[in-house]
């Protein structure tokens, strides 16, 4: 049972290493049993750059996420991100060798046909996305499961990234003796998190603003129509602020997470922050109003290039539910009224409250952990929520055959059998039940034969009456 299946989620991310451990609940929500963080010092914009430095991060962050949940992990769900991710379409098609009704098999030889396809050097196909499909020349279909046709064609969003990403995050995460589970893209991973199915109808563009990387993916009619990795994250405007302000790079972060604004204007002109000098240094002053020029001006700069690549693939007009803001940097102050000034779109930020439960670790319930839970979810959920409704349609394809099929009258239920009683049916055939015989009829009493001589010869005075009048 799902309730009894424990799953570990690892997001190898720019500024932080996190592990977390959850199961679901009987209510059927997530329940974090313990978490593990490290600073991450061997990647860089979503990519492993220091294999050791890297396995170091995760060993401590899975022994924290360890001893908190008493549980030893062996296997991780685990996220990817970077520049090198790339997103293509194609269409693929398969010849059925009859015109029988089409069935998940048929679906998942046309799906795995797609993870052949020659890519680019270097890289390799992560994700295979299904669009919509063509069953005999008719077309918009968006689950073939139960059409009657000989060719299935389908519209596919393939994802790939770089061969070396890949190699290294395995090595990782083998040094750490662990072992992955699954490779998930990070965005699609947030998603599962934040996103609702009316939103993913509707139109929705999450956008995850991570340290190193923002990562976006595009939703319309349930289905992912469009994923992105921007190199640019916060970690640019920390350093922004570092060369704007000249200050120490710790010194940055502090002003970015505890002042920084996204929108100048509202930011006073006439209040000015103190920090600590060097040793034997006076304190250097840095105004507030300076500080939100910086952080609007890169801000800005990546909205625009998100809003750009989804301009780019025409989804700007689909997009009914707006836009939905993540990850560590969406905490920036008033990045809600930035995103909707530049792109014109309803904003909300995204917190991963959907699916969680009650739990001890409120800390998880924050915008920077989107992505970790949505790698614990992913052990629960497929990406492509149509493989979920195609387990009762193989229930309901052996149950229908019985009920159509002719017979004399229905079986009564029988008591729960044994193994040896199911067998002993199904090898000897039972024997032919007796017809039903009419029942005697029961011989009449005195009482009953009194009355019926009554009732005989009253009805024969009235015939006769009858006869002997004229109309």
């Amino acid at each position: 049972m799902q309730q009894d299946k424990i799953v570990v989620g690892l997001d190898i991310g720019t500024t932080k290493i996190c592990a977390l451990v959850g199961r679901k609940n009987e209510f059927g929500k997530l329940e974090i049993l313990g978490m593990g963080k490290a600073v991450s010092e061997g990647v860089s914009r979503g990519i492993v750059l220091n294999i050791d430095k890297t396995v170091d991060a995760i060993k401590r962050a899975i022994r924290q996420a360890e001893e908190q949940s008493g549980i030893s992990i062996g296997l991780v769900n685990v996220g990817i991100a970077g520049q090198h991710i790339k997103s293509l379409q194609h269409n693929g098609s398969i010849t059925r060798n009859s015109h029988d009704t089409i069935g998940p098999d048929d679906v998942n030889r046309l799906t795995q046909d797609m993870y052949r396809l020659v890519t680019q050097p270097g890289s390799q196909i992560i994700h295979v996305m299904p669009q919509d499909y063509k069953v005999d020349y008719e077309e918009g279909i968006a689950d073939p499961v139960g059409y009657e046709g000989v060719r299935l064609e389908g519209n596919f969003h393939i994802i790939t990234a770089q061969s070396t990403a890949i190699n290294n995050i395995n090595k990782c995460v083998t040094k750490a003796g662990l072992e992955i589970a699954d490779l998930i893209l990070e965005p699609l991973a947030s998603s599962m998190s934040i996103l609702s199915e009316e939103e993913k109808e509707a139109g929705v563009a999450l956008i995850d603003i991570g340290g190193g990387t923002t990562d976006l993916a595009v939703f319309k009619d349930g289905i992912i129509r469009h994923a992105a990795v921007l190199p640019f994250g916060g970690n640019i405007i920390t350093q922004d602020i570092k060369a704007g302000c000249n200050v120490a790079p710790g010194q940055a972060e502090q002003l970015k997470v505890k002042f920084g604004k996204a929108i100048a204007e509202e930011a006073s002109d006439y209040e000015i922050v103190s920090i600590p000098g060097l040793p034997n240094r006076p304190p250097k002053e840095v105004s507030l109003k300076n500080l939100a020029y910086i952080i609007e001006a890169r801000m800005s700069e990546i909205m625009e290039l998100v809003y750009a690549e989804i301009y780019r693939m025409g989804l700007h007009d689909k997009l009914s539910a707006g836009i939905v803001l993540t990850g560590g940097g969406s905490q920036l102050q008033n990045l809600e009224q930035l995103t909707e000034y530049i792109t014109g779109l309803d904003t909300r930020i995204g917190y991963p409250n959907q699916h969680l439960g009650k739990s001890r670790i409120e800390a998880v319930k924050s915008p920077m952990y989107a992505t970790t839970v949505g790698l614990v979810l992913s052990g629960y959920h497929s990406l492509d929520e149509r493989n979920n409704s195609r387990a009762p349609y193989e229930q309901e394809e052996q149950i229908i055959p019985s009920y159509y099929a002719p017979q004399a009258a229905a079986p009564a239920p029988a008591p729960t059998p044994t193994s040896v009683a199911v067998e002993t049916r199904a090898s000897v055939p039972a024997a032919p039940a007796p017809a039903p015989q009419p029942a005697k009829p029961k011989e009449p009493g005195a009482a009953s034969r009194f009355f019926k001589d009554i009732i005989t010869r009253t009805k024969g005075l009235l015939i006769d009456d009858y006869d002997d009048k004229s109309y």
